[in-house]
């Protein structure tokens, strides 16, 4: 029996994988196919429209783990029919996403450590929005028990990712992003108190603002809400969005005030898979203390024969990628993590020296004191181009560099982020230095006079 329907006029047994039927036609896209094929010709057609995508070390732009070491693959790849909320079936897998939680938890100095509540999700993005309902379900109860409205709640913050415009359009409340102020490159707490009232579920502060890749100061939002509370009588929690800066902070700027040190901070948000170094699909949420997250956001349900509490939004995931979290954790330590991330940041730092040094570009954020990255805009006299057309033009060399306009109050600046992630060194920050300068040397010879500008390769998490 032949394994595919023959083509008029060749042998039934083609053994060549481009030969066989299923290769010499644009495969479906819109249809299954009739027919099946060899796995190994599949395998290699589908291999192939792959090598059509970037080189994801050479993205600039994502803050995302591009680097995985063999034996975390390895253990993935053990998991790989492993479902996390499955439980009763992996208790194992169970323990080890609470083993992570509360290294976390004590990492980021909860007063509980060893009993506090958190969980992991798929991202940073759900775990934000988990820590943004918990906000609004202490609202309104509180609001119920003092006989008030809790019909229009508000969130303050800076400029955020679109996960926090995801929350509030999704969960019914007002997002007060507050613009950024001539000078900062992000929200400062001189824009607190005109901004929160008595319907303010929290402010969220961002620990490496995905614009500008800077701190918000959370120590001084705390203390200005504070000052609000003494004031005005209005308790008003914060949520940490660390969602890169969590796995930065506290190994390389342990002073730096931000987390459950300050008793206004609830809950802390966290990507396993940038800064973390876990691969891609793992975020994590704390809370600071049982009582910050509402018992009404638990579910115990039966599934598979056992009960399981559940209070992420998704259900079925996959353990891998929270199996290689705690591996990185046991393999790194506090000391692997801050030697990784110094290296990070140093690499950014000869970065924005060597950009300072082309004289072509004003160095915003250099790598000190935030995110291992750097943030930079384009000289006003360099008229040949925008920095949308250096993007453009960067990805002929397989560089993947955002550019876009900084949010409202700052939008008619346009800025380039370079994230340096682990596995980024010097050689291939040399290397893009030189294709920065053959870039802006083109443009020099050859000006553009309509450049298009309009937002390329802004990542979203």
């Amino acid at each position: 029996m032949p394994l595919f329907k023959a083509v008029p006029g060749r042998r039934e047994m083609i053994y060549d994988t481009y030969s066989r039927n299923i290769a010499v036609e644009p495969l479906p896209k819109y249809r299954m196919p009739d027919n099946q094929s060899l796995a190994a010709t599949v395998y290699s057609l589908v291999h192939d429209e792959l090598l059509l995508d970037g080189n994801s070390r050479q993205n600039l732009a994502t803050f995302c783990t591009t680097f995985v070491s063999p034996e975390a693959q390895q253990l993935m790849r053990e998991c790989i029919d492993k479902n996390m909320i499955d439980q009763d079936e992996y208790p194992q897998t169970a323990e080890i996403e609470h083993r992570c939680v509360h290294i976390l938890a004590d990492l980021w100095n909860a007063p509980e450590a060893a009993t506090t509540l958190g969980c992991s999700t798929t991202g940073s993005s759900e775990a934000a929005m988990l820590g943004g309902l918990a906000l609004k379900w202490k609202w309104r109860k509180r609001r119920q028990a003092e006989a008030k409205p809790a019909d229009k709640p508000n969130l303050i913050c800076g400029p955020v990712q679109v996960c926090w415009h995801k929350f509030a359009r999704y969960f019914d409340v007002e997002l007060r992003e507050l613009p950024i102020l001539e000078g900062n490159l992000g929200m400062v707490p001189e824009q607190i108190e005109d901004a929160v009232d008595e319907n303010t579920i929290g402010v969220v502060a961002t620990l490496g603002v995905t614009f500008t890749c800077v701190y918000e100061p959370v120590a001084g939002i705390a203390a200005a809400l504070d000052s609000i509370e003494a004031d005005r009588g209005l308790d008003i929690p914060i949520h940490v969005d660390a969602a890169s800066g969590g796995f930065i902070a506290p190994f390389l700027h342990p002073d730096v005030l931000w987390d459950f040190r300050l008793p206004r901070v609830k809950s802390i948000n966290a990507s396993g898979h940038k800064f973390g170094l876990s691969p891609l699909g793992v975020g994590w949420v704390i809370w600071r203390d049982t009582d910050d997250l509402p018992e009404e956001l638990i579910f115990n349900v039966d599934y598979l024969g056992g009960q399981v509490p559940t209070f992420a939004l998704n259900f079925s995931r996959p353990a891998g990628e929270i199996i290689a979290q705690y591996y990185e954790f046991l393999r790194l330590g506090k000391d692997g993590y801050h030697n990784v991330q110094e290296s990070c940041a140093e690499t950014a730092q000869f970065l924005a020296e060597e950009l300072e040094k082309m004289g072509h570009f004003d160095v915003l954020y250099n790598g000190h004191g935030g995110l291992p990255a750097v943030c930079y805009s384009l000289k006003a006299d360099k008229r040949g181009c925008t920095l949308y057309d250096v993007s453009e033009r960067m990805r002929m060399r397989g560089w993947q560099i955002a550019s876009y306009p900084l949010p409202a109050n700052r939008n008619q600046l346009v800025v380039q982020r370079v994230l340096v992630r682990h596995g980024m060194g010097r050689d291939l920050m040399a290397l893009l230095i030189e294709d920065l300068n053959r870039t802006i040397s083109f443009f020099d010879r050859n000006p553009l006079t309509n450049s298009e500008a309009g937002p390329t390769f802004h990542h979203a998490r």
